[in-house]
């Protein structure tokens, strides 16, 4: 088996955005409708959602639970990861009874590592880690602070706790449709022991090729936006090179 592919569903305001490189005010508007997106991605064929409230990530709490909501009511079959302001025990266990299947837990993870490691530990294997970095450094609050923390540093300190996977997202490249950052991705995944899903700047079958072709070198996903939504990437062929791709290690 080859890369996991999550086709994104970034939610502002109620609606189905893309940024670029996490602007808030460069947001274009994909469907008003994020339960009809989430149908069109699961009859697609893809297995899995990834889903962000980017109100959230500012505000530091649930902002589109409605729309979120009805993603999940939209593909109950599919597995969703829901990431975006969630920063308690008690929201991680609302939304995991809901039916989200991974909480992605991103500024919670440097800010109040006491936290998200005692959900890393209270729910194995449903808390993924997500480092969104600039120039290899960490960013929070919805990418608006770069903190003095390397990525690496970070992935770390989650290692043993019982996280599901790192989330790698290059802030430079997310939305900018220029190409996934390989070479850094890379660097994370051999790193860590922890599973690594790929994000920002996935523009082609090709960037698709090259991460499935180190997939066994601890990369378990990648994270598609933009390119779907314009049409770059064919979902079909997509999933047909994800999927037949060398096993993972």
């Amino acid at each position: 088996m080859g890369l996991t592919l999550y086709p994104a569903i970034d939610l502002k305001a109620g609606q189905v955005v893309r940024l670029k490189r996490g602007d808030m005010r460069e947001a274009t508007v994909y469907s008003a409708d994020p339960a009809a997106q989430a149908r069109v991605f699961a009859a697609a064929g893809f297995r899995w959602l990834h889903v962000v409230d980017l109100d959230g990530a500012f505000a530091g709490r649930p902002a589109n639970a409605a729309a979120v909501q009805s993603i999940l009511a939209a593909t109950p079959g599919l597995p969703v990861q829901l990431g975006g302001g969630i920063r308690s025990m008690n929201t991680v266990e609302a939304w995991l009874d809901q039916g989200v299947k991974r909480i992605i837990l991103g500024s919670a993870a440097l800010k109040d590592p006491h936290f998200a490691l005692a959900a890393c530990r209270a729910w194995p294997g449903h808390i993924a880690v997500g480092i969104d970095a600039r120039g290899g450094m960490v960013a929070t609050e919805g990418w608006a602070d770069i903190s003095t923390m390397p990525a690496q540093e970070l992935a770390l300190r989650f290692e043993d706790a019982g996280a599901a996977a790192i989330i790698y997202t290059d802030i430079d490249r997310d939305g900018m449709l220029g190409g996934v950052n390989l070479e850094a991705t890379l660097a994370l995944a051999r790193a860590v022991r922890l599973p690594v899903i790929a994000s920002g700047g996935v523009a082609s079958l090709n960037d698709l090729a090259s991460l499935t072709a180190v997939a066994a070198e601890g990369i378990e996903g990648v994270i598609i936006g933009r390119a779907l939504y314009d049409g770059r990437i064919d979902p079909a062929k997509a999933l047909a090179l994800a999927e037949g791709g060398p096993s993972k290690g």
